[in-house]
């Protein structure tokens, strides 16, 4: 019995099939569990600072699949994503576009491990931009192409990032003191008074 557990790794290992090899999806898993949605996570993906150093280095922008059931899956495929100035009470509020557009991969297991937030469930690109300005307001859209054919369509405002500004400090009052029991006037003398 051992030497056929033996062989059988053996074989296995021989064939390719160790825990890196690439394997063809399944037709109908992935017609369940494949992606059918797209979205830029419209919380997370904001301008960020990620060397530490005070500045904003960029965009973080994360992004979300979903299967058919909604629920988070993953997809293979590039990203790219364009940032545009943003225009108020326009239709499309688009305006000129910013930056030239940037690509990620999510085609190699290794795009998958390096991109992949296992807490969020989202995809995470660093879109370096060391210049924006945290006063103005963008439109950062993605287009996302799948590896077998498809796409997916998303893009968000992000606002203004505001100060932090300390809460103001409520005047000091003076602490109460104990309350003072009242002096009474001097008892009475019972004895008969003195003339």
């Amino acid at each position: 019995m051992r030497r056929w557990t033996l062989a059988l790794i053996s074989l296995l290992l021989i064939s390719g099939c160790g825990p890196d090899a690439d394997f063809s999806p399944d037709p109908v898993v992935s017609t369940l569990f494949g992606p059918t949605a797209m979205r830029i996570h419209p919380i997370f993906t904001q301008v960020k600072d990620w060397t530490g150093d005070g500045k904003p280095d960029g965009i973080e922008a994360l992004i979300e699949f979903q299967d058919q059931f909604d629920d988070p899956t993953k997809a293979s495929g590039r990203a790219i994503f364009e940032l545009f100035e943003y225009r108020r009470d326009y239709p499309d509020p688009r305006g000129p576009r910013v930056a030239n557009p940037w690509i990620g991969s999510l085609v190699t297991l290794a795009d998958q491990r390096e991109r992949w937030n296992r807490t969020s469930r989202t995809y995470s690109f660093q879109l370096a931009m060391p210049d924006i300005a945290t006063t103005r307001s963008y439109v950062l859209s993605a287009t996302f192409e799948q590896t077998g054919g498809g796409r997916f369509f998303d893009r968000v405002i992000l606002q203004p990032q505001v100060p932090e500004t300390p809460a103001p400090k409520a005047p000091m009052l003076p602490m109460p003191t104990a309350p003072q029991e009242p002096r009474s006037a001097e008892p009475a003398s019972t004895q008969p008074a003195r003339r």
